[in-house]
């Protein structure tokens, strides 16, 4: 939209069906948005309208919420799902905090897509071997280009916690400062268009995929959750004595109780369960341990003012607003029925079957389909627009032979 028409306050407008279309471009049928597939409205919010920094040419980003005509949020958006979530902790004056954790990978240009990523040719004319974890000097061949992502961030208003090579080759993480839910929602998003439009200024591609790598840990999106009192501002996972409480446990006993339900709302694509199935510190159960990072819920060191659950199933390719939703809704679920959680586990263990979490996005989306719970808690015409539109990408991926089958199985008899 023109400058001009946005500051005069015209109303832009967007086809209903727009929000559950798939990733390669389709959608599902037209039973799933509305036969007439009418308009939503397009609704800034006024505290996230950005000009865009790397942006030669004056542009702004406007994040909006998605509204029927009639005026209420579109139960087939995710952030009006994520602000509705929200609400229900308000009705009963609390308030959730949460910080998020994004991994993703730096990598050169790769235009044939048939072959592996490479990592960008550093300044001494190499490229990294996956020796760098966690070094001080590993991005210094990419310095030119973090300069500009701290320079946007700082220019969007995004804080920033710590920054770090992670495991993989190439490999990075940001942690956000903790906040509230919707506003980390949109920082989440804001880092990473950042990051894919300032890669594309500096010869980069910048990849949030799941598990872009074989033989390398995958990168996650770690949700850290908290719940307050909405007046005071207390922690209710701890008490006066700085001990855990039963609203703490419940929050736990709610996650496990949903995580299995969930899990194609952490973990949307194909590639997602590369990185669930392969476990290099990734989680694919919903155990709960004090700081093991073997546990799909780890609760991490902290003083009792800062006691959260941190969420380690979602994946960088996760939608921020879905997966935050989802896993405030588990844990509320869980204070609003009083559940108990499983004994917590420390060190090497085994995942018992109650446990256990699907392990193909085919799976995630049967167990989906089957939650009674999911569609209370985000209704039916949500839970069921989500897997038509993911259906269609896992048959579209199902209609490709991979390199490895006809590498493979092309010679057995």
């Amino acid at each position: 939209m023109t400058a001009e028409g946005f500051l005069e306050g015209r109303r832009l407008q967007l086809a209903r069906g727009v929000l559950l279309q798939c990733i390669m471009g389709g959608y599902p049928p037209s039973r799933f948005y509305g036969s007439d597939d009418g308009d939503l409205a397009l609704v800034a919010d006024p505290k996230q309208i950005h000009r865009l920094p790397w942006s030669q040419q004056p542009r702004a980003l406007a994040i909006c919420d998605a509204d029927e005509l009639t005026g209420e949020s579109s139960r087939l958006s995710t952030r009006g799902q994520l602000k509705a979530v929200v609400a229900r902790y308000a009705a009963l004056g609390l308030a959730p905090v949460v910080a998020t954790e994004l991994e993703f990978f730096v990598f050169a240009p790769n235009p044939d897509p048939t072959q592996p990523f490479q990592p960008p040719m550093g300044l001494d004319g190499r490229r990294e071997d996956g020796h760098s974890a966690f070094s001080v000097s590993s991005n210094n061949g990419l310095r030119p280009f973090f300069s500009e992502v701290y320079a946007c961030m700082a220019a969007l208003g995004l804080p920033r916690d710590t920054f770090m090579h992670e495991m993989g080759v190439s490999q990075f993480e940001i942690n956000l400062l903790h906040g509230d839910p919707l506003l980390l929602a949109d920082q989440t998003f804001l880092f990473k268009h950042l990051l894919k439009e300032v890669a594309l200024k500096h010869g980069l591609t910048v990849v949030c995929m799941a598990k872009p790598l074989a033989h390398t840990p995958g990168s996650s999106m770690h949700i850290h959750q908290s719940v307050v009192e909405a007046d005071s501002g207390r922690n209710v996972f701890s008490d006066e004595a700085g001990e855990p409480t039963a609203v703490f446990r419940h929050f736990i006993g709610g996650q496990q109780a949903c995580l299995a339900d969930f899990t194609a709302l952490f973990a949307p694509n194909v590639n997602s369960y590369q990185r669930l199935c392969h476990p290099f510190a990734s989680p694919n159960n919903a155990c709960w341990s004090h700081d093991n990072r073997s546990a799909g819920l780890r609760i991490p060191a902290s003083s009792p003012v800062a006691r959260r659950v941190e969420n380690r199933l979602p994946g960088a390719d996760a939608n921020p607003y879905l997966a935050i939703a989802a896993s405030l809704a588990a844990g509320l679920y869980g204070i609003e029925q009083r559940l108990e959680p499983s004994a917590a586990i420390q060190g090497e263990f085994e995942v018992p079957d109650n446990l256990s979490l699907p392990c193909t996005l085919h799976a995630a989306l049967e167990r989906l389909k089957r939650s009674h719970l999911a569609k209370e808690l985000f209704g039916t015409e949500f839970i069921e627009g989500y897997i038509a539109s993911k259906t269609l990408e896992l048959t579209s991926f199902f209609d490709e032979i991979t390199p490895w089958e006809r590498r493979v199985l092309a010679a057995q008899a």
